[in-house]
């Protein structure tokens, strides 16, 4: 077969770049005919500590560059400030074409976790890849082209906040210092193979080359111990200058990032189907979807992107995702870039378990230890508590807060991530020695604060229902009012976090044996608790006076966390309250911010109502210029809007899709008749067997969209990986596979299944 010449060029610089590229995967590839105009057009790359949004042109490449670190403030009240840019890398090509040439392919592939762009010009076929590597802790650009000496360019490295630019031979650099006292530096070295690399006023030259490649390093002095004021004692000027100088060759460089990355993003598969729409450029399948094609592909892809951001933004050692990620052009970004923890910093890791990156969660649980430590010293009497600790809505990475909105239960959500990781990770160390410390001391603080409420029943003084509240008009009229922060006595957001704080430290004592006059102190108060109630028109009600507006839209659905990411309501255990949370999730509509999108996936997966939910996702994907401000969709790259860009839209989206295929929260006391060994032979050989066992719940809310398709690798609590295949809107198989040992539930439909698996023992599910 005679290959035409824009495939044969193709061909060529995949393997030039390392045979490292593979066939275009709907599911996998996002792709373009044309470089990026905008920001929000750009594609990421990260590795956890720097982050690069690619542009991709022709004659000028743009490259704009993060670390994650940058952030101005300091750990006070209102000293929350603007996680900042870093800088930008620019590449000039003379004599490239002016206009876009016919053959121009711009791509993220997803799964070896690098951005490409390909073109020919006077025969000539011009690659270039860009990877963020995190064994090498830095980005590497790749430059090649098919004629000998053909790669020909000008790189200029500039600071985002004009520090003069050092250039020495192959290699440029930056430092500086933020108003805070924060270091920071960049380094730049390029590597030519045959032609020439000099330094000049303008930048590094590289003429002639056969192929290039550029090291990019950048780095603070921040590390995360308050006790050292967030300073270390290594100048970061040093440390860029040392990564790039010891830089390896592309090819081994390449190698490590690749297995690194896949070691995580390949632990999970999934195939919803594909349509021919499905081969288009993304920016068309987008605007085709808005039009109502089908593309079931389109959601395997924003499913697997997410997943792909997470792993580039929150890796062991580093901070935590925020706003943004670390993705980020903007001296002041939207709410900071910090994180928001009324709900926005919580769906960011929401995907972390169930989609198999428990290491990508690790991150958050480090921050909230600076958070608490930094609370628990604080000298603003508006969260000194007597015991554990709170906090404002939004905080920095020194643990610094904005001063707006005390957000009191905000620490108790915090804290069940701990669980959570627990939950499904079975890692019992983690439990007594992070979890249980948070959970213990929570739950002391909320035990103090609960009063009595209607009918004796036990509530929170002076809750609040994120971002909206019931106001008292001078005519006798209560309206709900936007940012309204009125001390709510019982308000259903905070009774519900309560609820869930008193019933994960309920079972974490059941595992670590706690003293039992605090189990049972803990147990009495989570039995008092004013629980979720239907109001006047069937609605869960969100404030303890029945106020609700059916005609509210508000963003926030705050009083559903018992539903999602609680585990209060369900429609198997409380079918009545599960029945009101769907009059509510009616009445708030399937708009809203990205986010808020996001969450009502979830929310409906939890309903089983996949068609529901897939109509939800369907919003979630109508596209929005770059330039636009019209939200609640996703921009050209596929980054969500809230608007402006937010990325909990992107996370909250991959878990909703999770949710819909398999979960696990629910649990059922074991039948000891109905496991082989009995419960009671298993707890002789299962340290820390819990009191009840968890329900795996198969295809809990398959659409109508999906009719056929896979999922593999999906986590399940209890410590349990599985497989699921699925052709005409029925399940084929399952197979789970019991990494702790424990017992479980099957459930498909209104088929159930005990099962008691042997560490490393798999079962195949055949309905």
């Amino acid at each position: 077969m005679k290959l035409s010449l824009p495939r044969l060029l193709l061909a060529f610089l995949s393997l030039a770049l390392g045979a490292f590229a593979t066939p275009s995967d709907p599911r996998s590839v996002l792709w373009y005919r044309a470089p990026a105009a905008e920001w929000l057009e750009a594609l990421p790359v990260g590795n956890g500590r720097m982050g690069a949004m690619v542009f991709g042109g022709v004659s000028k490449e743009r490259i704009q560059f993060n670390e994650q670190t940058l952030v101005p403030g300091t750990s006070a009240t209102k000293g929350v400030e603007g996680y900042q840019p870093f800088g930008d890398l620019t590449l000039e090509f003379p004599g490239a074409p002016a206009a876009t040439p016919s053959d121009y392919r711009r791509e993220l592939d997803l799964d070896s976790a690098a951005v490409r762009v390909s073109y020919s010009a006077d025969g000539v076929a011009f690659g270039r890849e860009v990877v963020a590597s995190l064994p090498d802790n830095l980005v590497a650009i790749r430059l090649i082209a098919t004629r000998p000496g053909g790669v020909t360019f000008t790189a200029r490295l500039s600071d985002f906040r004009k520090k003069p630019v050092s250039a020495a031979t192959d290699t440029l650099a930056f430092e500086g210092r933020l108003a805070n006292g924060l270091a920071y530096a960049a380094a730049l070295r390029v590597v030519a193979e045959k032609g020439s690399v000099r330094a000049t006023p303008e930048g590094l030259v590289v003429t002639g080359a056969d192929a290039a490649t550029l090291y990019l390093a950048a780095a603070t002095d921040f590390i995360p111990v308050p006790a050292k004021k967030f300073r270390g004692d290594t100048p970061p000027a040093s440390l860029v200058a040392d990564r790039v100088a010891r830089a390896r060759p592309y090819a081994d460089l390449r190698a490590a990032q690749l297995a690194d990355h896949r070691e995580l993003y390949r632990r999970v598969s999934l195939d919803l189907g594909s349509t021919p729409d499905s081969a288009l450029p993304t920016d068309e399948r987008l605007a085709r979807h808005n039009a109502a094609a089908t593309d079931p592909a389109l959601a395997t892809l924003l499913f697997n992107y997410g997943r792909y951001l997470l792993i580039g933004s929150s890796r062991p050692g580093g901070q935590p995702a925020n706003l943004q990620g670390l993705w980020n052009a903007y001296e002041k970004p939207a709410w900071f870039s910090a994180y928001t923890t009324n709900i926005n910093l919580q769906m960011n890791y929401w995907l972390a378990e169930p989609t198999a990156l428990a290491e990508c969660h690790q991150p958050l649980f480090d921050w909230i230890d600076v958070l608490a430590e930094v609370q628990k010293s604080t000298a603003d009497p508006r969260i000194q508590v007597p015991v554990g600790w709170v906090a404002y809505s939004t905080n920095n990475q020194y643990g610094g807060n904005t001063g707006w909105a005390v957000h009191m239960p905000g620490s108790a959500w915090l804290v069940r991530h701990f669980w959570e990781h627990y939950a499904f990770t079975g890692d019992r160390a983690f439990l007594e020695k992070r979890a249980f410390p948070h959970l213990r001391d929570l739950s002391e603080l909320w035990l103090g604060r609960l009063v009595p409420g209607p009918g004796g029943k036990l509530i929170t003084p002076d809750g609040w229902s994120p971002e909206h509240g019931p106001v008292k008009r001078p005519d006798g009229r209560v309206v709900l009012q936007e940012g309204d922060r009125t001390p709510q006595p019982g308000a259903s957001y905070d009774q519900q976090i309560v609820h869930d704080l008193f019933t994960n430290t309920l079972e974490a004592s059941a595992v670590l044996d706690a003293p039992a006059a605090f189990r049972e102190r803990v147990a009495t108060a989570r039995a008092g608790l004013l629980g979720p109630r239907v109001g006047r028109w069937g609605q869960i009600m969100e404030w303890l006076e029945d106020v609700d507006d059916p005609k509210n839209q508000h963003r926030h659905v705050s009083h559903l966390f018992a539903l999602h990411p609680g585990r209060q309501i369900s429609p198997d255990s409380t079918p009545e309250l599960a029945a009101a949370a769907k009059v509510s999730l009616f009445a708030r509509g399937n708009g809203g911010t990205g986010w808020s999108r996001a969450w009502k996936i979830n929310f409906w997966a939890r309903l089983h109502d996949g068609d529901q939910a897939e109509r939800v996702l369907g919003g979630l994907l109508n596209p929005v210029p770059a330039s636009g401000a019209r939200g609640g969709g996703s921009y050209p790259n596929l980054f969500g809007a809230h608007p402006p860009f937010q990325m909990d839209s992107n996370f909250g989206a991959t878990a909703g899709i999770a949710e819909m295929l398999l979960q696990s929260h629910d649990t059922a006391p074991p039948q000891a008749s109905d496991l082989n060994p009995p419960v009671s032979d298993l707890r002789s050989q299962v340290s820390g067997l819990r009191s009840q066992v968890y329900v795996v719940h198969l295809l809990p809310a398959l659409p109508k969209a999906w009719p056929s398709g896979s999922a593999k690798g999906l986590r399940a609590r209890g410590g349990f990986i599985v497989d699921q295949e699925w052709r005409e809107g029925r399940l084929v198989s399952a197979t789970i596979t019991s990494l702790l040992g424990q017992p479980v539930v099957l459930r498909h439909g209104t088929i159930t299944r005990p099962l008691a698996l042997a560490r490393g023992e798999s079962f195949t599910f055949t309905p």
